[in-house]
């Protein structure tokens, strides 16, 4: 762990028991804004997953995207043949844009055991050795900006024992609240980001007091339930702090290579964008109102 000369962190961070502590953390270690979302992003699926290892990669994204009437990746109770299997399922799909698969020590996947009676896709999250028989990961190209935060497709034709199989619903326990969660754990790593840049540049006392400030927002609804319409909106507030909070960042105290850096990775901020206001506008309609 890098050690700064001074180190800008609430006192109380509980790197055991926490998960939006340890993003927070890893993004005060990171060495630039790619480093700190993949902190972030790992944070985010040991909260959705407890005891999952920080190398992981959700994947849930296919050719027609990832909401559940897209995901064509099945989970079946019989082989190639056809026969039934005994004790294990087999697993046979595609996905695409599998955050850090390359390097991943586990992958879970969100496949279909078919439809109900209303025709809605029944999903199921599911553990997977990235070395498993039957699963080919191939990178994608890196994109223009954070090129360190990998993608890649994922071919799938594998067994898995039943006891892989996460309890619950695959999209209304995992993949849906993963979005929030994800949000929360990456923000609190942008912002441990730059409360190591402050520490490291000598940022001034009134641009870290409002860092804190909103570290502090972060990890207060990271104990709130991901799917309350108040959660979203709250975030969505805590997340045009930050914003501010970036834009008034004294950036030119960053050495050349650091800010040429920054500035080629800002974008990745503004992923996923379009489904953060859209949360926001259903989490309004969800409370009764909808303000201007």
């Amino acid at each position: 762990m890098l050690a700064w000369p001074r180190v800008l962190l609430p006192a109380d961070l509980d790197l055991d028991q926490r998960s939006i502590d340890r993003a927070v953390r890893g993004g005060h270690d990171a060495g630039g804004l790619g480093a700190a979302f993949v902190a972030g992003y790992g944070a985010a699926l040991q909260a959705l997953v407890p005891g999952a290892p920080r190398r992981t990669s959700l994947c849930a994204t296919e050719q027609g995207g990832a909401h559940p009437r897209a995901i064509a990746t099945t989970l079946s109770t019989t082989g190639a043949d056809g026969a039934p299997l005994e004790g294990d399922l087999r697993l046979v799909g595609h996905k695409r844009w599998s955050t850090l698969a390359t390097e991943a020590e586990l992958l879970l996947v969100v496949a279909s055991t078919g439809v109900d009676g209303s025709g809605k896709n029944r999903l199921k999250l599911v553990r997977v050795s990235p070395r498993a028989a039957g699963v080919t990961i191939t990178p994608m190209p890196p994109p223009p900006f954070a090129p360190d935060v990998g993608h890649a497709e994922i071919q799938l034709d594998t067994r898995v024992a039943v006891t892989a199989v996460l309890p619950g619903d695959g999209y209304s326990d995992y993949l849906k609240p993963f979005r929030t969660v994800e949000d929360l754990h990456v923000h609190g790593a942008l912002l441990g980001w730059m409360l190591g840049l402050a520490a490291r540049h000598a940022w001034p006392r009134e641009q870290v007091e409002r860092l804190l400030a909103a570290v502090a927002s972060i990890r207060s609804l990271a104990a709130a339930p991901p799917l309350a319409p108040a959660t979203h909106l709250a975030l969505a507030g805590a997340i045009a702090v930050t914003r501010e909070l970036v834009e008034r960042a004294p950036w030119t105290t960053l050495d050349p290579d650091a800010l040429a850096r920054w500035q080629r990775d800002r974008p990745l901020l503004e992923v996923a964008g379009k489904a953060r206001d859209a949360r926001r506008d259903a989490a309004w309609q969800a409370s009764g109102s909808a303000p201007a």
